[in-house]
């Protein structure tokens, strides 16, 4: 017995020193990381509850919760927060119901399939600027764009997008960007269906329909859940293509959330108002991430 103990107080000492050592190793990188993500939010916090204007520097002194009081009261607060959602939820139709579609198309054999996916993936790759550009003078430009061309040459009259239909534009080019990335996570959740499953409901006389709805689609459901997680987190912060093209207007009608902090901040100077609405951004990203991960942690219990 003596000598078990002795064994085993040596082995937990060097276990213990094991995990310090560990720890000490970690430490530098856990500092690195509170301190760029702590103090960015404390000083955000701080300049929310003060009164902060650039064009006014007599316009100084604690200003309590009158910062967000008239961020909340504010009309143009609540169009950006409604456009948020408009944005989020019509690209998430569009490019989980496209990719959906287009991933189940490309897992079909057929001549130039590889160039056809290639293709298909290529927008991913393409900057949110340079794709903002490429729509707004290539595409739809009302004078010498595709789109216009396109009209004159069956007699129609083109149609200026961003002025007449910013928000609808701008949800457009964003789901063009997006697409890509729904059709390659939903095609490789195509690719990993049992082929025997589909062949076996084609003898049991299953239409396509059918095939679509009870195989395909529940065995999709979780690769769909984790791509509505990934891009809403990133559709939160819809920015480069509105500023590119329609610069929130006319007026507020493409403004959302991040472009509306955008321009308290550096268009209107307003450097407290603008931290309080990052800080009130920062509270609805967490509450929809957390709804999110939840949510694509029951499925995956599934």
């Amino acid at each position: 017995m003596q000598a078990v103990l002795e064994h085993s107080a040596p082995k937990g000492a060097s276990e213990r020193k094991g995990k310090r050592t560990g720890l000490l190793l970690l430490s530098p990188a856990v500092l690195i990381l509170l301190v760029w993500s702590l103090v960015p939010l404390a000083m955000t916090l701080w300049y929310s509850l003060i009164n902060y204007n650039l064009i006014d520097p007599t316009l100084h002194g604690f200003a309590g919760f009158s910062n967000y009081w008239y961020l909340l009261t504010d009309p143009d607060f609540l169009y950006s927060l409604l456009h948020t959602v408009i944005l989020v939820v019509g690209v998430l139709i569009i490019s989980v119901g496209g990719g959906t579609l287009l991933a189940i198309l490309y897992d079909q054999e057929f001549f130039g399939r590889g160039i056809a996916r290639v293709l298909v993936i290529s927008p991913f790759f393409v900057m949110p600027t340079v794709s903002a550009l490429l729509w707004k003078n290539l595409m739809l430009h009302p004078i010498y764009g595709v789109y216009s061309a396109m009209m004159r040459a069956v007699g129609l009259t083109p149609i200026d997008w961003l002025a007449r239909f910013p928000l609808l534009t701008v949800m457009m080019i964003v789901s063009w960007e997006w697409l890509p990335f729904a059709v390659l996570i939903l095609l490789t959740a195509v690719q990993s269906l049992d082929s025997e499953q589909k062949e076996a409901a084609r003898m049991d006389g299953a239409g396509p329909i059918a095939q679509f709805r009870h195989i395909i689609l529940p065995h999709l459901s979780r690769a769909i859940s984790v791509v509505v997680m990934i891009e809403t987190i990133y559709l939160l912060t819809i920015f480069a293509e509105i500023s590119v093209t329609t610069a929130g207007g006319p007026g507020v009608a493409s403004t959302n959330l991040a472009y509306l902090i955008y321009s308290r901040a550096l268009l209107q100077f307003d450097v407290g108002g603008a931290s309080a609405g990052g800080v009130l951004a920062i509270i609805i990203a967490n509450v929809a991430a957390m709804f999110l991960v939840r949510s694509v942690a029951r499925n995956l219990e599934v």
